[in-house]
This record gives C-alpha cells, sequence and structure tokens, in this order.
C-alpha cells in the first residue's frame, strides 16, 4: 500500500484523532500532555500546515508546521501509530513537512523534542538536524532538546529511502528502531 500525505484542518476530525493519540503519548513517556499553545490559524497556509499520512483509508501518521518568528518553521505533532512503525513514514513526514515549509518561505525547521523519546532523536539527527538555541514552553526543560536545520542549500532535501544507523544528539538518542 502507497502512504499518502493530506493536508487536512488542524481542527478538524481527523487531525484531532491524531493529536489525541499524539498526547497519550506523550502522557506515557512524560507523563502528561504537551503544554505548548496552539491554534487552528497557527497551521493555515501561508504560516503552517497540518498533515496526515494515509496507509489506504487510515490515517497513521501525523506532522505539522507552523511559522516561528521572521524566517523559520516550528515542526509540530511528528507521529507515527504503532502498528504503522519502521516504514519510514515519519521520514517521509518530515520530508514533506520541510518541503512544504520551504515552499511558503521558511528557511529553518525548528522543533522541540525530549530525552524520553530516543527514536524521534535518532531520526533527527540522521536527517541533519542539530542543537539550536532552546525556545518556546520548554527552553527551561533539563530533558528538553532543541533542533534545527537550514531548508536551503545543498543539504536541504532529505533522502526517503532506507534509514542508516542511528546517531545521537548530545548523547541522548539510543540505536533502535525509528518512528
Amino acid at each position: 500500500m502507497t502512504p499518502r500525505i493530506d493536508r487536512v484542518p488542524y481542527d478538524g476530525a481527523v487531525a484531532q484523532r491524531m493529536i489525541a493519540l499524539v498526547q497519550a503519548e506523550y502522557v506515557r513517556r512524560y507523563g502528561g500532555e504537551d503544554a505548548t499553545p496552539l491554534r487552528p490559524a497557527d497551521f493555515e497556509p501561508p504560516h503552517g500546515g497540518f498533515f496526515v499520512c494515509y496507509l489506504g483509508e487510515e490515517p497513521v501518521a501525523t506532522g505539522a508546521w507552523r511559522r516561528y518568528g521572521a524566517e523559520d518553521a516550528e515542526m509540530k505533532r511528528l507521529f507515527v501509530t504503532e502498528s504503522a512503525r519502521g516504514r519510514g513514514l515519519a521520514r517521509a513526514m518530515v520530508a514533506h513537512l520541510e518541503s512544504d515549509a520551504r515552499a511558503h518561505g521558511r528557511t529553518r525547521m525548528i522543533l522541540e523534542s525530549g530525552s524520553e523519546q530516543p527514536e524521534a532523536l535518532a531520526l533527527y539527527a540522521s536527517l541533519g538536524y542539530r542543537p539550536v538555541t532552546p525556545f518556546g514552553v520548554y527552553a527551561n526543560e533539563p530533558g528538553a532538546r532543541h533542533l534545527g536545520r537550514t531548508l536551503n542549500g545543498a543539504d536541504a532535501d532529505i533522502s526517503i529511502g532506507t534509514v542508516g544507523a542511528a546517531v545521537s544528539i548530545d548523547g541522548m538518542a539510543e540505536p533502535g528502531s525509528l518512528m
């Protein structure tokens, strides 16, 4: 089955169902939901986008970006359901988010992650994400990881082929299956 990525409204039923799954994962890993304030308008073009990946008619992954400052895009809600992990969908979603943000004039993608998400940290490192100055709600949290990468230049395009060995960001990512 070929995956399909569609733009969906942030406040739509499919997006809200996927967001609930993301938040449940945060509760499982961190003991609470992500408290970052988000508004549906944050994810409307040209200021952002919210996307769902489908296998057939089943939503199995999500990802979003929103404008952050004059030139940056902030990645939000990257998630793949447990049953769909290991198929490269997170990598494909990141590539899609970066392409969409670049098409809307963004020059860098930034994100917040955490020490309890080693698979995500390994994925981001393998895609060229590196530490950036802490920002946002979790800027002062010891387990927070703030990462970014340019959307311009020779290294801007992500290969969506097979993922190689996991690499480490700040020693926090452990080898293992990527999202």
